[in-house]
Parts: structure tokens; C-alpha cells; sequence
């Protein structure tokens, strides 16, 4: 049986301590751990978390086995064509490369907690399109609690 390769951005990953998101984020993690899904971390993710996240937060992510993705050339050029066409603005451009690294690393699906630039059904068209325009496949996008629903 395959398993589903899962780009986890910050968002899921701070969520894991989070009042509102803690549920289904340590449910995910219970999977990653596992080895239900495998979860996909990037440079990105780990930089955004050495640039001012909890301790804590930063110790629970080495509590799962993950793939890392570079960030490259090719990652960066898809993430700027999202910033040119507008689907984000410059001062999001990490959500954009989020989206970005996911896409290039060819995962099954991306999971964010960011429902206004990241997961927003209007957003996740608009990164499509401009995914199938450069010759990617398109990316799903969920939150945890969607992905844990049709595990």
C-alpha cells in the first residue's frame, strides 16, 4: 500500500501545541509516527522555526521521521511566478514557497492550518493555475482534519 508522502507547514506543525488545532495536529503526527503518512519538511519550514519558534515546538518536530526538500532554483522560480501573478503578495512570499516546495517535491498533499493564504479554496485555484501552466501537476491542499477524515 502506498503512503501518502505530506508536506507539513509551520502552521501545522505550531498547531500541535495550539488550543484550537492540537486534535488533529498530534492525531497527524500519531500517523507520521506510525509511518501512516510520511511527512515532508523543508529547509524553509526548518528555518522559519529557528527564526523564533518555542523550544518545544522545534523538539516535537525530531519526534517524527521526515523527508527533507530543498529549497532550489526550480522551487524558487515557482514560488516568484505565484508572487507575479498575484496570488499572494510579496509579504507573503514564505507561504508562497511553501506552496511552492510542496508542489516541485511532487507530494500528495500539502496540510495547513493557514486558511488565508495557504488553504482558501479561491487561493488553491489560483496556485493550480499557475501549477498546470508551468507544467506541474496540482497540489492538494488540506487542513489535518481533512486528511485524517479520508485516511
Amino acid at each position: 500500500m502506498k503512503v501518502f508522502r505530506v508536506y507539513v507547514e509551520n502552521s501545522v506543525v505550531g498547531g500541535y501545541f495550539d488550543k484550537e488545532f492540537e486534535v488533529a495536529t498530534k492525531l497527524l503526527f500519531d500517523m507520521f509516527r506510525k509511518g501512516l503518512f510520511k511527512p515532508v519538511i523543508s529547509t524553509h519550514v526548518i528555518k522559519e522555526l529557528d527564526d523564533g519558534a518555542p523550544i518545544r515546538v522545534i523538539e516535537n518536530l525530531k519526534t517524527i521521521d521526515y523527508e527533507m526538500a530543498e529549497v532550489d532554483e526550480e522551487v524558487l522560480s515557482l514560488a516568484k511566478s505565484y508572487i507575479d501573478e498575484g496570488v499572494v503578495s510579496e509579504q507573503f512570499y514564505g507561504d508562497a514557497l511553501h506552496v511552492a516546495i510542496a508542489t516541485v517535491s511532487e507530494v500528495d498533499v500539502l496540510v495547513s492550518w493557514n486558511c488565508k493564504h495557504i488553504n482558501n479554496l479561491h487561493k488553491i485555484k489560483l496556485f493550480n493555475a499557475i501549477n498546470l501552466k508551468n507544467g506541474y501537476r496540482m497540489l492538494e491542499i488540506r487542513n489535518p482534519e481533512e486528511v485524517l477524515r479520508n485516511e
